[in-house]
């Protein structure tokens, strides 16, 4: 399914699209975004099971690669996608907005807290941690992570948040490159949340957070 927003392609998938299928597409339409021949797009999806590495990821953290493993141009290390989990690529052209990549990816981290807290959850973001935190059980969990590139200032990959996904899946890896704390999900935490009403959530939060991509 398709919309626009402010210009914006909203797109939604039905099905999981293979990792390396929506990875060709957004590399696509980044390009046609790049030459002025594209609208932007913010792309809602799910994958089969797979890691995923970013730039800094360490061999050694890559525990049991029970998935396909696939190397990516985005910022972090391991990671995993899977069924469950609410992802967000974010084809956004920064070159009229604020040129800012640390500004880009807390924006991005403050739209999904945002979301998250329309369905009761208490998100938050740390300084020295990218990604997106919630307390769970006493102690601090990861429920959302954050990984972008930033190409001629259009910007690539985004976020995937843990709506309902079998959290024993994250143990092949060490998430992130952090093993000192647990990665949690909204069922976890004993709220149930489906993709249609989580997508309805950043809707609702995206002037906000578009508006905070103004050039100062």
């Amino acid at each position: 399914m398709e919309t626009l927003v402010n210009g914006i392609e909203w797109r939604t998938e039905p099905a999981p699209v293979p990792y390396p299928e929506a990875l060709a597409a957004m590399e696509e339409r980044a390009a046609a975004i790049m030459r002025r021949e594209a609208r932007e797009r913010v792309w809602l999806l799910e994958h089969p099971p797979v890691y995923t590495a970013g730039t800094s990821a360490d061999p050694s953290e890559l525990i049991d690669p029970r998935f396909p493993v696939h190397a990516t141009g985005r910022g972090g290390r391991y990671t995993y996608h899977g069924p469950g989990q609410r992802i967000g690529y974010l084809m956004l052209d920064l070159r009229e907005r604020r040129r800012d990549v640390r500004h880009f990816v807390h924006a991005v981290e403050g739209w999904v807290i945002a979301a998250l807290a329309l369905h009761g959850i208490e998100a938050f973001a740390t300084p020295d941690r990218i990604g997106i935190w919630t307390r769970a059980g006493g102690t601090e969990a990861k429920i959302g992570a954050i990984g972008v590139r930033i190409r001629q200032w259009v910007t690539l990959h985004g976020f995937a948040v843990n709506l309902s996904p079998n959290l024993a899946d994250f143990a092949g890896i060490v998430p992130c490159g952090i093993a000192e704390y647990p990665v949690t999900s909204a069922d976890r935490l004993g709220i149930s949340i489906t993709h249609s009403d989580f997508d309805s959530s950043l809707f609702a939060t995206f002037p906000p957070f578009l508006d905070g991509l103004a050039p100062p």
